[in-house]
């Protein structure tokens, strides 16, 4: 880098120099060591030295600050730069000036010296000399040129104390450097501070790197913000500024707003450049912003802007998929006269836009008249002929290409099928012999055809003999054959048959519907096959089928009637561990399991998750639930999940709201239990004698038979119980009152 400095000037500063001297002896050893190592043993060094010893002879005959720029460039490395400039700042007459202080200060930027810049950068800002701001920002685009963007930053950092003014421009190449290293929005918008803290004014580049990065980091907002705030800084937003804005707001699924930014483009005259062009019109293709996207492609002719053949396919598909067919041929044309070769997806959208509007004849016309040698465009028109089903005409025109050897194994197949959803497995068959005399073998397509066509039929063993071959051939059927399959075999009770269809399948990736699945699964259990459902059930999730609650509850019900419980747990722990939802029953299934001495703790855990999940347990399972928890003393665990079931019509009845009670009080949960007696006496209902004498021992007024079973409990609720007896005995006295009073009236 040349910098250069007009004016020379001479000073002595020995009390700024004299702390890097003193540090002259502890850097070079390390840097004649690096040398030595670098070198070989002691030659590397001995060249170092040589190299300093020489430079050092150069400067005592000729000490002229140019003399020192010219070696400080061509020294070897920056640690012996370091020691050479160091040497010059010692001697008696200093031969530094600015332009040797630039020149140390790029050298150690370019080796990404950063703790030695900033030392030699005070010391170079207190030159009060003429030129010392240009150099400042020559060092700053020096520096980024280099990719040493810290360093750069440095030097702003350092003008900024010095009141040295660096240009907008310099700062910019920072920002720039920092954005396209992907540094990230922390970074940047610390230089974007500094650059503010200098005192300089941002220009429309700027702010242009800010709103990019601030895009990046998905803060579109702040973005927008910032967009409109480039007026009150005296910035014209730009064909960059709308580029990146439009793309934003495109990826954040916002075309509506790309649309209305592209709007306000128009209206404040901003011309779009060929980056605007390549990089927006495929957006408004894609986003099916037609009216948009042929205006940005009229304004490329006016303004003479060059277009490839990605931009003129992007704009044929998009005319294409809204059915402007004498717009998309016309954009043909001026594409093969700008010189470019139509793409193979152009025949394709071409052709698929005439066979949409029914125009077969003019799509075969054009395939001519283009000499089109693409067979996808041909097989386009096969299937369209198939779809709207002109199914002769589709094998006329499919001989017709054989002749001119346009066609395909895909060609045959699109025919082949066509025939097979149409039930008429004779002339697939015709077919499929004319595709194999034509040197085509049939392929996966073709037997997944061959067998839905068997499936639907009812041609079942058909069906499973082509399965054969297809094993024989190492091929797979689709999703759907694959599918009718399963079931066809599942409706002839071959469960055998069906469970090796299935298992070959899913070792090769194909996936089964839910549908399917659940028919194969309850099948399987039906005939006792309990072990190889379950294996299914998992290859089937490992393929990414998903299965449904009927599939889960269907093995469940069928392991628990074969009282296989211990497979239970372990299909509970499978279901758990793929992060399976569980519905009412398949809670009530295995909640039952677990009410177990051993497994009664799980189960507390179970109702609690069932209960929070929004489910209850069905009548039965609830009344036996209840009293195992009571028997294991574990109803305190559960309280807040009974207090909600209980909330529930026809869930409680005196006899569990008793044991809830009795059991509360004896765990030691006085005031929970009191929650309890009072939805109890809300009802109307009356607590049995063992419960009575519990809560009456519990107020002090009589001593209960089982006291050594009571745990000890806080004072204070015994207040709360003496009330809740007073409500008791109140509502006793009422319900004999009203007994009375109907015995009175009969």
């Amino acid at each position: 880098m040349a910098l250069k400095v007009q004016s020379r000037m001479w000073f002595a500063r020995p009390h700024l120099l004299w702390s890097r001297l003193m540090c002259c002896s502890f850097s070079d050893a390390p840097a004649a060591r690096a040398s030595a190592a670098a070198g070989g043993g002691g030659g590397g060094a001995r060249g170092c030295s040589s190299e300093f010893d020489s430079a050092i002879r150069s400067l005592r005959i000729n000490p002229q600050p140019e003399r020192l720029a010219h070696i400080l460039d061509s020294a070897s490395d920056f640690n012996l730069a370091l020691r050479i400039f160091r040497w010059a700042s010692y001697q008696r007459m200093p031969i530094h000036t600015v332009d040797t202080y630039a020149r140390m200060i790029a050298k150690l930027g370019d080796a990404g010296n950063h703790d030695e810049i900033g030392g030699f950068l005070k010391e170079m800002v207190r030159l009060d000399v003429p030129g010392l701001e240009k150099v400042m920002n020559d060092l700053v685009q020096f520096l980024s040129g280099k990719n040493r963007f810290d360093e750069a930053l440095l030097v702003i950092q350092h003008a900024s104390s010095g009141n040295f003014k660096i240009s907008v421009s310099s700062c910019n190449g920072v920002l720039c450097g920092l954005v396209k290293e992907g540094r990230g929005l922390r970074p940047f918008m610390r230089a974007y501070m500094e650059v503010v803290k200098a005192g300089v004014l941002p220009d429309v580049e700027t702010l242009n790197w800010l709103i990019e990065v601030l895009c990046e980091a998905g803060h579109l907002e702040l973005a927008l913000v910032q967009f409109d705030k480039m007026s009150k800084k005296r910035c014209i937003p730009n064909s960059r500024t709308f580029k990146i804005l439009i793309t934003a707001l495109c990826s954040h699924g916002r075309a509506d707003e790309s649309a209305d930014a592209f709007d306000k483009m128009l209206q404040l005259r901003c011309i779009p450049d060929s980056s605007f062009c390549v990089q927006v019109l495929p957006l408004f293709c894609k986003f099916n912003k037609l009216k948009e996207a042929r205006k940005l492609h009229q304004m490329m002719k006016e303004y003479k802007l060059q277009s490839d053949q990605h931009l003129y396919s992007a704009l044929i598909r998009c005319l294409c998929e809204n059915q402007l067919l004498d717009d998309a041929v016309t954009t043909v044309n001026d594409m093969i006269a700008s010189g470019h070769a139509l793409m193979r997806s152009t025949f394709v959208n071409i052709v698929d836009c005439y066979c949409t509007l029914g125009q077969f004849h003019k799509a075969v016309n054009f395939l001519e008249e283009n000499d089109v040698a693409e067979i996808e465009a041909y097989n386009v028109l096969l299937r369209s002929l198939c779809k709207t089903g002109r199914v002769q005409d589709s094998v006329n025109y499919l001989t017709e290409l054989h002749s001119r050897g346009l066609v395909n194994c895909q060609s045959w197949n699109i025919v082949i099928t066509q025939f097979c959803n149409n039930g008429n497995i004779r002339r697939a068959s015709e077919l499929i012999c004319r595709m194999i005399v034509s040197s085509f073998t049939a392929d996966e397509s073709t037997y997944s055809s061959v067998v839905s066509c068997y499936c639907k039929l009812g041609l079942y063993k058909n069906a499973l003999d082509m399965f054969r071959r297809l094993d024989v051939s190492n091929l797979s059927l689709n999703s759907e054959s694959f599918s009718q399959l399963v079931e066809s075999l599942c409706h002839m009770k071959k469960i055998q048959e069906a469970a090796e269809v299935f298992k070959y399948h899913c070792k090769r990736g194909c996936n089964l519907t839910s549908e399917s699945l659940e028919m194969l699964i309850q099948e399987s259990c039906m005939v006792g096959m309990i072990r190889e459902a379950i294996k299914m059930r998992s290859l089937a999730v490992c393929t990414g089928t998903s299965c449904t609650f009927t599939t889960y509850n269907t093995i469940f019900r069928a392991l628990l009637h074969l009282k296989k419980e211990k497979d239970v747990l372990l299909l509970f722990a499978h279901m758990l561990m793929e992060g399976c939802l569980l519905n009412e029953y398949t809670y009530n299934c295995i909640l039952r399991y677990f009410l177990t001495k051993e497994t009664i703790f799980e189960a507390a855990i179970l109702f609690n998750r069932m209960v929070k999940d929004g489910f209850v347990p069905d009548q039965e399972t609830f009344e036996l639930l209840v009293p195992e928890m009571a028997l294991s003393s574990l109803l305190n665990m559960i309280s807040e999940s009974l207090l909600t079931v209980v909330n529930m019509d026809g869930m409680m009845s005196p006899r569990i709201s008793n044991i809830i009670i009795y059991g509360l009080i004896k765990e030691g949960f006085k005031s929970e239990a009191c929650k309890f007696l009072d939805q109890m006496i809300e009802k109307g209902w009356v607590p049995d004698s063992r419960t009575h004498s519990i809560l009456l021992s519990s107020s002090g007024r009589e001593e209960p038979r089982e006291s050594d079973e009571v745990n000890h409990t806080v004072d204070d609720d015994n207040h709360t119980v003496s009330g809740y007896m007073d409500k008791v005995e109140s509502s006793l006295t009422d319900s004999i009152s009203d007994a009375l009073h109907v015995m009175n009236d009969g």
